[in-house]
């Protein structure tokens, strides 16, 4: 860029995508409007987006390559969709926590929804029993966001590289009719929309303890793990294993620190909570889970 007879102004770059901030020179075509090397990322796959980075270094010297390269393989967006708060009737707050801890280890950037719908019902977790109280699916899931949370009808897939649901009763009873309803069940059209669209895009997915059913409905004839499908203290919701296979889906035995993939349909799914196993263990199948689909992304 020395020999260059552009324009030049030193500037702050920071990065949207991953936060990266550094002195530069930036070519600029005024000292208003500078061009900005990282819009070369766009959108689409990691290959495409190194493609870009690659670009960006020819048109603009090897430090904005540099940086646009880290950024293209450090700065994937995932979205995580909650079902509420609480185990009973929302999102197993210890497999959220654990999507999200993963997702900051892996260097991707979590970016949390929920539909704008009231809960099916409130149990008391104390006493396991339902409530009178009335509840609202995003404003309960915005106390495991730490009030950083969008609503599910806003979600833009183009914009995301990667989808992770974790589970909880909430995904049986909020985001679909599964807890009442079985393999005749509806999934939430929101949840229904945008689990398509990444599917359409080839996007991944990720998905835990029983948020698997939601794919065995809406993707008949994938590959799924819930754990085990034979009943015991272990796994006692071995039974949904046996369900998901009469809607055409091929269930594949793992145990809870393991993941299935299938590549095909870009499905990544993992037991957790189904398995009645030390947190650990269930906190280490997610971590594999996460690394798997930002792996994938």
């Amino acid at each position: 860029m020395q020999g260059s007879s552009q324009l030049r102004k030193q500037i702050i770059f920071t990065c949207p995508a991953c936060g990266t901030g550094n002195k530069t020179f930036l070519p600029v075509r005024n000292s208003a409007q500078p061009s900005w090397p990282h819009l070369l990322l766009g959108e689409g796959s990691g290959y495409k987006r190194l493609q870009a980075a690659n670009r960006g270094a020819q048109q603009f010297g090897a430090l904005q390559g540099i940086l646009l390269l880290r950024c293209a393989t450090m700065g994937k967006r995932v979205a995580v969709v909650l079902a509420g708060c609480g185990v009973y009737d929302g999102s197993e707050i210890h497999e959220a926590s654990a999507v999200l801890v993963h997702l900051s280890r892996e260097g991707a950037q979590a970016e949390v929804y929920a539909p704008d719908v009231d809960q099916m019902h409130v149990v008391d977790h104390v006493k396991g029993q339902p409530t009178q109280e009335k509840r609202n699916v995003l404003v309960e899931s915005a106390r495991i966001a730490r009030g950083n949370i969008k609503d599910l009808a806003k979600l833009d897939v183009k914009g995301l590289d990667a989808l992770i649901i974790p589970g909880g009763f909430g995904v049986a009873k909020n985001l679909s009719t599964w807890a009442t309803q079985g393999k005749n069940c509806i999934v939430c059209k929101e949840v229904e929309d945008v689990l398509k669209a990444f599917h359409a895009a080839k996007k991944p997915i990720g998905l835990c303890c029983i948020s698997p059913v939601l794919a065995a409905k809406i993707f008949p004839g994938c590959e799924l793990t819930v754990g085990h499908d034979t009943e015991c203290e272990k796994w006692p919701y071995a039974k949904t294993a046996e369900t998901m296979k009469e809607l055409g889906c091929k269930h594949v035995n793992k145990h809870v620190t393991e993941i299935h993939v299938d590549a095909k349909n870009k499905l990544v799914t993992t037991s957790a909570f189904m398995c009645n196993a030390p947190i650990h263990e269930i906190y280490d199948g997610i971590g594999k889970m996460v690394k798997e689909v930002v792996r994938l992304a």
